[in-house]
């Protein structure tokens, strides 16, 4: 097995694990939660998904892993408590996004990766990144996952103590991340797995269910007993072993990017 290559991409950090064998081989990207694992480097160690023969490539959010502010997590909370949505959640999947193309050209600049069409996978708020870079880009896929993802915006910001006060702005933000709404979109450009854990945010699992609903025949549901919403300990920024339940995801992830990679 390959040792993980950490580098930055058009400004954002990665982490990188190569596929056993030498050649070009297929890219499959992802972009982790905010809870644990909430790094590059941490999700590469939750999900390395190790059995594909593709390059997985772990991108890191905004200000989080290497773009902490101060080393710490300190400034990212402290957005959170002022507005969680127009500071943090629409911000950094707007941002992932947005950034994204010129890091996926400097990724193939930079790796022994093939041109084809790649692979996006997303954990909680990356899952809206994910499914963003489906319903809202070109860029090529082959096949997407997500895991306990923020399907619906609203939902998240519901999960934070308090009523949102929404205006005409943070009322058409959150809209414009509504991925069941946006269902035929994202049918329309690649097969989906939804992973969802049965202990998850309620709320969130209902989002699972009915994207998947939405999207019929192109995706398909991994329900995984026991799982809550994070796939690591806390505090979730260093690399740490893998948990049992995140092994369980990884299988299932891995079986899916299997079968579509032929």
């Amino acid at each position: 097995m390959h040792s993980p290559i950490a580098g930055t991409a058009a400004g954002v950090p990665f982490t990188a694990l190569p596929p056993s064998g030498d050649g070009p081989a297929p890219l499959i990207v992802t972009w982790h939660m905010l809870d644990a694992p909430r790094s590059d480097a941490a999700f590469a160690a939750a999900l390395p998904l190790n059995e594909l023969p593709a390059w997985r490539v772990h991108l890191g959010m905004p200000m989080c892993g290497a773009r902490m502010v101060d080393g710490s997590m300190d400034a990212g909370l402290a957005l959170l408590q002022q507005d969680p949505l127009m500071s943090v959640l629409y911000p950094f999947v707007r941002q992932a996004t947005e950034e994204f193309p010129a890091a996926l050209a400097s990724i193939r600049a930079q790796l022994p990766v093939d041109d084809g069409p790649i692979g996006v996978l997303g954990g909680s708020l990356g899952g809206a990144v994910a499914l963003r870079v489906l319903a809202d880009t070109d860029i090529p896929v082959f096949a997407g996952a997500i895991v306990n993802g923020a399907i619906r915006l609203r939902s998240v910001v519901d999960l934070f103590p308090g009523d949102y006060p929404y205006d005409a702005e943070s009322e058409k933000a959150v809209d414009s991340l509504d991925f069941v709404a946006k269902a035929d979109a994202i049918a329309g450009r690649a097969p989906l797995l939804v992973v969802s854990g049965e202990l998850d945010h309620p709320a969130l699992r209902t989002d699972a269910f009915d994207l998947v609903d939405a999207l019929g025949e192109r995706a398909e549901l991994l329900s995984i007993p026991g799982l809550a919403h994070p796939l690591a300990d806390e505090p979730g920024i260093e690399p740490a072993p893998q948990l049992p339940l995140a092994r369980e995801v990884d299988a299932g992830l891995t079986t899916w990017f299997r079968r579509r990679l032929g």
